[in-house]
């Protein structure tokens, strides 16, 4: 049976700890419409007790959408959960997400609890919570370091106390995609309620694999994926949800799941925000990166020209970019060469290219990327030595 995965975008909240980054409140609510428009299905759009700023941008968040579920963040105490109560009163759809820690070096180190301790205060405050919300989403900070059977006791606690969305956090980005799965795995067998709930994940990069986990989760139970647009936040960031949704949209077939993204307006989700975050996206990053839809290579401007199958497997324009682009340089081909000059207006053909491609190799040599002018010099440089 196809799966109907969630997309929760966290880009308010956790991409805003991104080093530099801090929204205004009209800037996260330009924001929260445009992930509105992506499709995504729930925004958090902050922690409302950890300041007046957020709690404000929270509440506006909650007034400007209408269809996308909107949620704050609360650690596992009763004032963090008040506070998301208010923030999102007027919501047209509301959850709040609750989390608390509980792998061995946050119980001892940072929060000086016992086991049965955290237990304590999982079924206290998710019952709190439930007073409040129908979806109440747990999170067992960073779960992936935490002993699995204590896990999976955690978990339920959670689930028994009225939790409808579990969220498994790679905090640190310590896992890979075969333990992910196999975690999943042992959580299916050792949860007697794992089929009445969502699971979700939230997986950091750290170690480069946070969209290799959350799609490996997919695989294996999860089908909500939370991350953030461009992969901002926290470090070295969260999984890019631009890039898992694109393959789940390549690889269909493989993962036999669908979700309500528009791909169409990936590009522009991936604009604004790296606009108002003042952080470039990479030109090399993966669907949304300048360079993402070129081809310089002679050999691979060839088989494009030929087949655009051969090199890619998606078009830019399904992401809402522009267009492929075939950028002429020193690895560049006579047939790119050639198709280029011919759209220029240059009636030249293979035979001319004879005398053409060596000027142009030569050009290309001493320069990163030959324009239309030096193509028009070279041109000029190709008459004299006719001439």
């Amino acid at each position: 049976m196809t799966k109907q995965i969630q997309f929760f975008d966290t880009t308010l909240r956790d991409g805003e700890q991104t080093i530099g980054v801090n929204f205004s409140i009209e800037e996260k609510v330009e924001i929260a419409k445009q992930l509105e428009a992506w499709g995504v299905d729930c925004i958090e759009a902050g922690f409302p007790v950890a300041s007046e700023g957020d709690f404000e941008a929270v509440s506006a968040v909650a007034n400007a959408v209408k269809h996308t579920c909107v949620t704050g963040l609360a650690r596992a105490r009763k004032g963090d959960i008040d506070a998301c109560v208010k923030a999102t009163a007027n919501a047209a759809h509301k959850q709040i997400h609750v989390f608390i820690a509980t792998s061995p070096v946050h119980r001892d180190s940072k929060l000086h609890m016992t086991k049965q301790q955290v237990l304590d205060t999982i079924k206290d405050t998710v019952t709190y919570a439930h007073q409040f919300f129908d979806i109440v989403e747990f999170s067992p900070e960073d779960a992936t370091r935490t002993e699995h059977d204590y896990l999976c006791e955690a978990i339920q606690t959670a689930i028994d106390a009225g939790a409808t969305v579990i969220n498994i956090p790679d905090t640190v980005g310590y896992t890979n995609p075969e333990e992910f799965a196999e975690l999943f795995q042992y959580m299916q067998k050792h949860i007697p309620s794992f089929d009445d709930v969502t699971f979700s994940v939230h997986c950091h990069d750290d170690l480069g694999m946070a969209v290799a986990n959350s799609l490996a989760s997919i695989k294996n139970g999860a089908t909500r994926i939370e991350g953030t647009i461009n992969g901002i936040g926290e470090r070295a960031g969260n999984a890019a949800l631009e890039e898992v949704a694109d393959a789940l949209y390549v690889r269909k077939n493989y993962y036999d799941a669908t979700d309500n993204i528009n791909l169409a307006e990936t590009k522009e989700t991936s604009d604004m925000i790296s606009d108002y975050a003042k952080m470039p996206v990479p030109h090399n990053k993966a669907v949304v990166g300048a360079n993402a839809f070129a081809h310089e290579s002679g050999i691979h401007q060839d088989g494009m020209l030929k087949n655009p199958n051969t090199y890619e497997i998606i078009t830019p324009e399904t992401v809402g970019a522009h267009k492929t682009t075939l950028p002429l340089g020193k690895l560049s081909g006579s047939h790119a060469v050639m198709t280029k000059l011919n759209k220029m207006g240059f009636d030249v053909d293979r035979d001319d290219m004879k005398k053409i491609f060596p000027i142009f190799k030569n050009k290309a040599d001493h320069t990163a990327i030959v324009g239309e002018d030096d193509l028009r010099n070279i041109m000029k440089q190709v008459k004299e030595v006719v001439a």
